[in-house]
């Protein structure tokens, strides 16, 4: 009923249903200014929570679809701050969707929850030392993100209650996000069917937001299954191998390359390439990310997969299958929005960075031969999306699948050191030290003060409905890359967990014995090589 009510008042056809999504309370523009207000007051005040949890989640490090520790304690605490939450969302152990207040309008906020593997790093430490050699970490920073939304519904929350402002607060998580691999399965299950707008925070160096498409690809990630016949190695031509067959697909796809489009990007590994040697391999897969711009890109670039995987085994005398592992559509941002958060941002600014902050992100530049510029001092300008012809494409991201069926918008916000490599232990360094501390608490004061708009501003949700529906999804609408029998690859990453997540618990954080995590891995911030 909300998509269609939506659609109404986009197009202004009829006022019925204009109540449904409208704002169930009105404050004066000098109203909003007075709340926005008292809950950057009320964000200050929670400094200490948001440095523990973030350092919480920090330290238990954990991989995609594997995040147990770091699910337990968010439900937990949202459970105890009164939340309804719901577990094991659209088939999802890790997963969950927490609710709290009633009616409308109904404002989400999500994030990521997952690591990044051999990422294990020592925080505030500006060279490689992990706290545990070879394991995973958080070399992304999707520890903070969670804290910036929840300490900023905790701010609204108590505000809501006090002035009886109307709605509804949702929180979720972005489960697996490094693999794409749940939020279209959110969307699938209905999740965001009466959700009005999301909020959507991803940690970065940048404070900003952005709208349209600001330069991202879609994809779908494929694991490619191909299936022999063993046989000794001293009489091959007895077996049939599936590896060869995975070796020419990726024959195949490196030649096709030069005829596929600028904007496509194509990666893949080999994840089983038979078991020894002197065994012709009767089981092997290639995983794929077939990266485009656009939703009949990239389910073309899939189909000249699918073509390559079909010829390999024909060559081979094998036979195939395919596991759809994930997928994202390319990201679009509501403008209306986005401009309304931005305002906010402007409000907030930078945080203010002492000379510790800056030491070290400064020694972790130069010691890994980026450009020494320290940390930001200004918000970046609100980034416009390029012209379509100038989209050659980039990274990906699956709030893409719930931006296509709610306004949506992505806020970075500053937590992080620029100029990092992305996906590398060095942008561990700063997650659980006063730069990750300080851009949370900039990050939930934006959040916050938007909430205020969306749940009191009268104009706000009808432009953004206006823009996705008469600019966003005028002439694409959504239709997920999902197949009917897909499932959720909730295996994903579970025998790294397993080899490592006891040396791991050894490194969790104790905030009952430890003011920081810093002081208990014995840190003197920062900690920089010596000339």
């Amino acid at each position: 009923m909300k998509r269609f009510c939506r659609s109404l008042v986009a197009s202004a056809l009829l006022t019925g249903c204009v109540a449904g999504v409208a704002n169930a309370t009105t404050l004066s523009e000098e109203e909003r200014e007075s709340a926005k207000e008292a809950l950057v007051a009320a964000v200050d005040k929670q400094t200490k929570l948001a440095q523990v949890m973030n350092d919480m989640i920090f330290s238990f490090g954990e991989l995609g679809f594997q995040e147990v520790e770091t699910s337990k304690y968010l439900t937990g605490f949202l459970e105890e701050h009164g939340f309804s939450v719901e577990k094991g969302i659209a088939g999802i152990p890790t997963a969950w969707y927490a609710t709290l207040g009633s009616g409308e309008p109904v404002i989400a906020l999500g994030t990521d929850l997952d690591g990044i593997p051999k990422a294990s790093q020592k925080p505030g430490v500006a060279y490689h030392d992990p706290i545990v050699e070879g394991a995973p970490g958080h070399g992304e920073g999707h520890n903070s993100g969670q804290v910036v939304n929840i300490i900023a519904a905790l701010a609204m929350k108590d505000y809501m209650t006090a002035n009886n402002i109307e709605g509804t607060i949702v929180l979720w998580p972005g489960v697996a996000e490094e693999q794409l691999a749940t939020k279209a399965y959110y969307v699938r299950a209905g999740y965001f069917d009466d959700v009005d707008a999301v909020l959507y925070s991803h940690v970065g160096s940048m404070f900003g937001t952005m709208y349209g498409n600001p330069g991202m690809s879609g994809m779908v990630s494929v694991k490619y299954n191909f299936y022999g016949e063993s046989s000794h190695g001293a009489l091959p031509w007895r077996g049939k191998s599936a590896l060869d067959a995975v070796e020419l697909m990726s024959v195949g796809m490196n030649y096709r390359r030069e005829h596929l489009r600028l904007a496509q990007r194509t990666h893949s590994v080999i994840v089983d390439g038979g078991d020894q040697p002197n065994v012709v391999p009767p089981e092997a897969s290639a995983w794929y990310f077939f990266r485009e711009i656009d939703y009949p890109h990239i389910k073309a670039l899939w189909e000249v997969g699918d073509k390559m995987a079909e010829g390999a085994a024909k060559m081979t005398d094998t036979t195939w299958d395919s596991t759809v592992m994930g997928t994202a559509w390319p990201g679009h941002f509501n403008k209306p929005l986005a401009e309304a958060a931005f305002k906010n941002i402007e409000k907030v600014g930078m945080p203010e960075w002492s000379e510790d902050d800056l030491t070290l992100a400064k020694a972790l530049q130069e010691e890994i031969g980026a450009d020494v510029t320290g940390l930001p001092e200004e918000v970046m300008p609100l980034r416009e999306p390029p012209p379509e012809d100038k989209l050659t494409g980039g990274g990906s991201d699956d709030v893409g699948d719930i931006a296509w069926n709610v306004p949506t918008i992505f806020m970075m916000y500053p937590s992080n050191i620029p100029n990092l490599p992305g996906h590398n232990w060095a942008n561990a360094v700063a997650m659980a030290t006063p730069i990750a501390h300080k851009g949370i608490i900039a990050g939930a004061k934006a959040h916050a003060m938007t909430m205020v708009d969306l749940f009191t501003d009268p104009e706000l949700l009808p432009q953004m409905n206006d823009y996705f529906e008469n600019v966003q999804t005028k002439d694409l609408k959504y239709t997920s890359l999902l197949r009917e029998d897909d499932e959720p690859q909730i295996h994903l990453n579970e025998g790294i967990m397993k080899r490592y997540r006891d040396k791991m618990k050894a490194f969790y954080y104790d905030p009952e014995k430890y003011d920081s995590y810093l002081e208990q891995l014995g840190i003197a911030y920062p900690m920089v090589k010596e000339d």
